[in-house]
Formats: structure tokens, sequence, C-alpha cells
């Protein structure tokens, strides 16, 4: 991998088995077989078309990080992940800018992963993962059990958020993580090549910063309304491409 590339967006939620009458029976999305128990939580992912994934996280045990995200927040959009071609680049990137790094770790040969805490990065977690040669094959995670013939699958446009001014959303979206950026209507738009995924950001100097919904494009009808889903505590709305 030469460059950075958008992988997918990851939703907190009480319980992983909630999942599925969204992520599957509305959606139509299919359980990817990676996911498992991961020391404080345990996760697991959908694909959709054109290939986007979704992830969704449980809390394990009686604390930890998203212990601490559900009891603060309820569930919803926790954080959105980029695969890097090398963590170390990045993460000094990011402290140019003038973020902190948090939870750096590159002890794994296979796995090197660091975070940008949301306080700092327009109310959302973002991870960047570097994914070394040699990786083991991940055995196939059970995912909870959904519709026999599932609807057909939704293309997963994005994640539309919103930052307080253009100039804090270019540099995180772009000077960072290099997005490319467009504009559609009044929002800017970050796209990254070889990811089927876009970051829209609508700017809005009195707002809090955030994630506001996961946009899809079907040309079916998808049974969800426009507020967030009480399991998910995410919205999920029709968006352009």
């Amino acid at each position: 991998m030469t460059e950075i590339r958008f992988d997918h967006i990851a939703i907190a939620a009480h319980r992983i088995a909630d999942a599925p009458a969204v992520l599957a029976a509305a959606l139509g999305g299919m359980p990817t077989g990676d996911g498992g128990a991961s020391g404080a939580y345990t996760w697991g992912q959908w694909g959709f078309a054109g290939g986007a994934r979704l992830e969704i996280l449980e809390p394990l045990g009686h604390d930890g990080f998203l212990h601490r995200f559900l009891a603060a927040r309820g569930p919803g959009v926790h954080h959105v992940t980029f695969r890097v071609p090398s963590l170390r680049e990045v993460c000094e990137r990011a402290v140019a800018c003038g973020y902190r790094i948090v939870g750096y770790d590159d002890s794994d040969p296979e796995w090197a992963e660091a975070f940008l805490h949301p306080k700092e990065a327009l109310g959302i977690v973002v991870q960047f993962a570097e994914s070394r040669a040699g990786a083991p094959a991940r055995l196939a995670w059970p995912a909870p059990p959904g519709l026999p013939d599932p609807p057909q699958a939704v293309t997963i446009v994005g994640l539309r958020t919103r930052a307080r001014s253009v100039e804090r959303a270019e540099t995180q979206w772009g000077r960072l993580l290099q997005g490319r950026r467009g504009q559609a209507g009044s929002a800017l738009v970050y796209r990254w090549p070889d990811s089927p995924m876009r970051i829209a950001v609508e700017v809005d100097a009195d707002a809090e910063e955030g994630p506001i919904a996961i946009e899809f494009a079907s040309a079916r009808t998808v049974g969800l309304p426009r507020t967030p889903h009480p399991a998910l505590g995410t919205v999920f709305r029709r968006g352009t491409a």
C-alpha cells in the first residue's frame, strides 16, 4: 500500500446481536467473517455493495473505553479507521499538525495502530492502522444470525460529519490524512484513492463537532427513520456519492 485508505466506520453498541436488524435486514449487509474478542471488547464487520464495511463494537467485562463511551454518549459512531503505509510517518505528521497521539502500539509485528482523541479530532476517534506483511489469516467470526434472504445490499457512501471551520476540516482530513477535497453543495467532501467511502463535512461555527449520519445509496426503498436507531444510536440516511 502506497497511499492512505479510508477503511471502515465503527459503531459502539451495547450488543452486537442488535446489529443485524439494521445492517442486514434493512441495509442488506453481509458479515465479512472479520471479528472476535479483543481485550475489553468484541467486534464484527458487515460488508456492503462497492466494498464498504461497517463495524460494530460491544464492550466486554465491567470497565473499559467502550463502557465509558456508552455511559457518556450512548450508542453511536465511535471511530473511523484509516489504513496507512507508515504509522510512524502519519503520527509524525499528526504531531506537526498540532495533534497528540494516544494509544500508540507497534509491538505486534503484523499490526500497528495509534489514535487521535475526539476532543482534538473534530468529535470522533480516528484510528491509524498499519497492516504489515505476514499477518496470519483470521479465524472466521460467527456473526449473529440475520435474515436467511436479506435484501439487496445498499452502497455505504460514507460518513457525514461536522466541523467548526474549513481550516479545521482541511487540517484533519486534508493535510493530515491526505484526502482529496471536493465540494457537494455546501459540504466539503474528502476522498481517498481505492476507498469505497468518503467523508462529507458540514461547516458550522456554532455547532458541536462530530458525526451526523452514515449515508447510503440504493435504488430500493430502505425502511429506516431519519432519527438515530435506538440500539445503534446512529442515523442512516440517503446521501450522494
